[in-house]
Order: C-alpha cells, then structure tokens, then sequence
C-alpha cells in the first residue's frame, strides 16, 4: 500500500541557487550523456577506522581544521559531472565553521545552480540536510520530507520535461531500518508517477535487490548498473550508495571512485540520454 502524498517544500522561485563564482554556462558537459555522482559525504569528517566513530565523533558538533581541505578535494571530483547528490551536508553551523557546505561544493566544483535541502534543524549547532548541483536547469524542483518515526529523511525530486518523454530524478537519503525505508520507497513511488524515463540516486542503506525487486518501486524495472561495495569507505563490505535507473536510459560507465575522505565511496554513473529527450 503506497504512502500519501504529503505537500512538499516546493522551493520558492530563485530557491535554486544561482553561483555567482561559476564561469561555465549551464548545459551538458557532452551532447547526449548525462554524468551523475552520488555521494554521502559525513559533513566533510575524514573516517578511516571503526574507532574514529568515537575519537572523531566530536566533529559531528564542533569545527575542524581539516574539513576545508577534505571539502576541496571532493569538490575537485565534482568537476566532471552534471548532477551531483550529495548526503549529510551541512547548510552553515558551527560544525562547519558557518560555511554553506553546498554552496562551497558548487563554488570549488564550478556548478551554475545548487540546492540544500535542510531536514534536521539544530540552530547553531547543525544545519543537517541533503544537496544538489547541477549544470543543466529542471523545469522544477520539489523538496520533500520523507515519511518516518524519526524526522530529518528527505528526497529531492528534478523534473526535466513532461512525463511522456521527460526525465525525472530523485535524490535521496533513505532509513536504517526496512520498515521505514518501505514506507519512504512507497512516497518515491507516488512522485516518479507516469514518467519512463527515471533516475534514483543516493545513499539507500540497502542492497539494490530490495530495492528494486522487494519494494514500491518494482513496478517501473529500474537496474542497478553497479554492485561494488561502498561502505565503509576504508574496507567495502556493502553496497548501499546507487544510482539506479530505467531501462529506456542506457549505461555508457560506471565507477565507484577511490575517495575515502567520507565512510562513504561515492558512486558514479555516465548515461546516454533518448533522442527524444528535452535535455538533447
């Protein structure tokens, strides 16, 4: 039984912001082919080990010297890509040293438009969220909060095109536990609608199987183009990190790239777009 429907936070006009630092037009990086990359990027925090969980754990709250160079480092990466999904980033606290983590990706990877999608609140303390760069412009995006117990689980959702030859993407970060993640699949499910042409990206918590053959989500036949572990970083045992999508868009790449700054491996995936397509 699918979830309703709840209103989304529909961004306000200009709410996508514009990044006044970036020379490069907005548009594909190649005719055709839509580069993406997912990454779940633990507020800039280094882990290496297990026990950093602990010894580090206080960067969850207070500044770190080290977090500027990790973040220029990722956003290096970013250059080659046209949409990017980033997860746990942090909108401006103390955590951060009051930097808009989204906002400084978008500036050192040099993307035209960015999005932070602020999903747990905690004043000064931490601005907790999810984030969007892109280099090709949506005819809209809708940000919503995700089902749950515990509140702070979000997806974002681009729309590019109308449903009969358009393009939608969500990106998001979904529940520990099945249970919750269920009832979030079914909410993703009532947002893709009638569009054939889909991509989910980000950090899933689960095995692509669940995903895509034991949820909401089996009716629309998404693929997994890659099963290479990503978590954690140091020492892969678990593929929860994806870029799924469906059948109509072909894989021309994949990669999981050697990045271990997060306890996450960020994903990459390069598509060919449908001739059809109004991103062409």
């Amino acid at each position: 039984m699918l979830t309703a429907l709840r209103r989304p936070r529909a961004p306000a006009p200009g709410e996508l912001k514009s990044n006044q630092l970036c020379n490069r037009s907005l548009g594909l990086s190649e005719p055709g082919l839509l580069r993406l990359l997912s990454f779940n990027i633990q507020v800039g925090i280094n882990t290496g080990q297990y026990r950093h969980y602990l010894t580090r754990g206080w960067q969850h709250v207070l500044p770190n010297s080290h977090r500027a160079q990790n973040l220029w480092r990722i956003g290096r990466v970013l250059q080659d890509y046209d949409l990017v999904a980033l997860q746990e980033v942090d909108g401006g606290s103390l955590r951060s040293g009051y930097i808009n983590q989204v906002e400084h990706l978008a500036q050192v990877g040099e993307f035209p438009l960015w999005y932070q999608q602020l999903n747990r609140n905690l004043g000064r303390i931490a601005q907790h969220g999810n984030g969007l760069l892109t280099r090709i412009q949506p005819c809209s995006v809708e940000d919503h909060p995700l089902p749950g117990l515990l509140p702070g689980r979000g997806a974002i959702a681009l729309r590019f095109g109308p449903a009969e030859n358009g393009l939608v993407v969500i990106m998001l970060h979904l529940a520990l536990g099945a249970r919750g993640r269920n009832n979030q699949l079914g909410y993703v499910r009532e947002l893709i609608g009638d569009y054939r042409h889909v991509v989910l990206m980000g950090d899933m918590n689960t095995h692509a199987d669940e995903l895509i053959h034991h949820s909401a989500l089996a009716d629309i036949q998404l693929t997994a183009p890659s099963e290479t572990a990503t978590f954690p970083s140091w020492r892969p045992q678990r593929c929860i990190d994806h870029i799924l999508h469906s059948a109509s868009l072909d894989v021309i790449s994949v990669r999981v790239l050697d990045l271990p700054i997060s306890d996450h491996l960020p994903v990459a995936v390069e598509l060919r777009l449908p001739s059809d397509s109004p991103l062409q």
